[in-house]
């Protein structure tokens, strides 16, 4: 029988496969957690209109692509289920909010819902579906691998040394006594870097 000891360090090494690009660690997370999204994910699509937007599986897997690199990144501490749990229900809501509020910049009031099909249009063929769609899911067109890779390659060589030193398992006092600064300089130029990085290839 597993003592909560075990399952801690267990969890704590299948994180830290994650975050060394192990794809069977990957699959083995999307196992364990990915009913877990969905269920936040269908429990704040109630809005009929909104539901046609965006899909419980899109978010899930954009919330779950947004993870593996910024996890594979070094940007998450993370030692317990729980607190991962919280982490991927936070990152649900902020999906569906940064969605909502860009749909929202091309259709200020998307709930209301005018007769006949001229200007103001929202059926299925006026404006409203000019606005609908779903969420952008780059893990359906850059393997994971593929996606890693792009994101280091984006990072400059400043950065790539401080993940590097991540990668290996060393502590930000060690990486800021090689590399030079303090370590929670160094901390949050590595998270401003992911930002950056994240952003750019779309997964917010």
């Amino acid at each position: 029988m597993s003592t909560p000891e075990s399952e801690a360090d267990g969890f704590r090494a299948l994180i830290g496969r994650v975050r060394n690009g192990d794809e069977g660690a990957a699959a083995e997370l999307v196992r364990r957690y990915e009913p877990a999204v969905r269920r936040a994910a269908r429990v704040r699509l109630v809005d009929t209109r909104l539901n046609r937007m965006l899909d419980s599986m899109d978010v899930c897997q954009s919330v779950m692509a947004s993870f593996f690199v910024r996890a594979a990144m070094g940007q998450y501490e993370l030692d317990a289920p729980d607190q991962l749990l919280k982490l991927l229900a936070t990152m649900t809501r902020n999906k569906l909010a940064n969605a909502v509020k860009a749909q929202g910049a091309k259709r200020r009031d998307f709930r209301r819902t005018r007769a006949g099909g001229g200007e103001g249009d929202e059926s299925e063929g006026g404006a409203f579906a000019e606005v609908a769609g779903p969420l952008p899911t780059p893990s359906r067109e850059v393997a994971a691998r593929e996606m890693l890779d792009e994101a280091r390659r984006r990072l400059s060589p400043d950065e790539r040394r401080i993940l590097d030193g991540r990668e290996a398992g060393r502590d930000w006092a060690e990486i800021a006594a090689d590399l030079g600064g303090s370590p929670e300089a160094l901390r949050k130029r590595l998270a401003r870097a992911v930002d950056r990085v994240a952003d750019e290839l779309g997964l917010e």
